[in-house]
């Protein structure tokens, strides 16, 4: 899939991975419009690049808020390429020390925003890609879903976060398999420690600790590698229903 000339969106694109993904398709020719709900950073940021990038604030866990901006998207052009990056999570035990159950409602909002969100974006980009002309190996697009390497060793108050970034991993092999019709191809990216803004707010022996155990190399992610790895995806067509760890070989301990 070339990007040059393509729309693609973006979600939680106004900052962290998913900015440097906007930025990286801009660079490379994208028509990009940045999904999320930080207005005054989304507006700022499609200021600061210009021509081709618009922002739209959206509620990925809204059918209506998704469908206006990919409604803004085919303004732009053939949508093409969707990238999921919007999602959080808050720590949080099964049962707590005292024994008190996990805040089911807590629960259930970090699998809105990163499951339901994902899929609600992810479906609704392919339903638009569907009614592009193929390319000349038949592809129509490309869908990005960002899961994270909690999916596969979570740690100790990550159960929540884990469970919906586990079933983005679940989820990309069969939506993969359902898109193949319509020549539109699956791919989720696993994360590891990225150095992006919400780690400003933790304290530097957190992200030091961080740092230290991934083996080579020995430092956090840049989101710029993220991106870069979002645009080997989409630039190359045998890649599909595969979830890639970017990581540094690092894998969590316990704790």
């Amino acid at each position: 899939m070339q990007i040059n000339d393509a729309v693609a969106v973006v979600t939680g694109g106004a900052s962290g991975l998913g900015e440097a993904s906007v930025r990286r398709l801009h660079a490379n020719g994208a028509s990009v419009v940045i999904l999320d709900k930080n207005v005054d950073r989304g507006n700022d940021l499609a200021k600061e690049l210009g021509a081709k990038v618009a922002f739209a604030e959206t509620d990925v866990t809204s059918a209506e808020s998704v469908a206006a901006a990919i409604a803004l998207a085919g303004e732009m052009g053939s949508l093409r390429i969707a990238v999921n990056c919007a999602g959080s999570g808050m720590a949080g035990r099964t049962i707590g020390r005292d024994g008190t159950p996990h805040d089911l409602a807590l629960f259930e909002w970090t699998v809105k925003l990163n499951l339901v969100g994902t899929f609600n974006v992810a479906s609704q980009a392919a339903g638009a890609m569907s009614k592009n002309d193929p390319n000349e190996g038949g592809e129509r697009g490309v869908v990005i879903n960002t899961a994270s390497i909690a999916a596969y060793d979570g740690q100790i108050g990550q159960v929540a976060y884990s469970a919906t970034k586990g079933a983005i991993v679940g989820m990309t092999l069969p939506m993969a398999r359902d898109l193949a019709v319509s020549g539109i191809r699956v791919m989720a990216i696993a994360p590891g420690s990225f150095a992006t803004p919400i780690f400003g707010f933790a304290p530097q022996a957190m992200t030091d600790a961080l740092a230290s155990i991934v083996p080579f190399p020995n430092r956090m992610g840049a989101p710029d590698e993220f991106a870069q790895l979002v645009q080997q995806i989409v630039e190359n067509p045998y890649l599909n229903g595969e979830v890639i760890r970017i990581d540094g070989a690092v894998r969590f301990p316990p704790k």
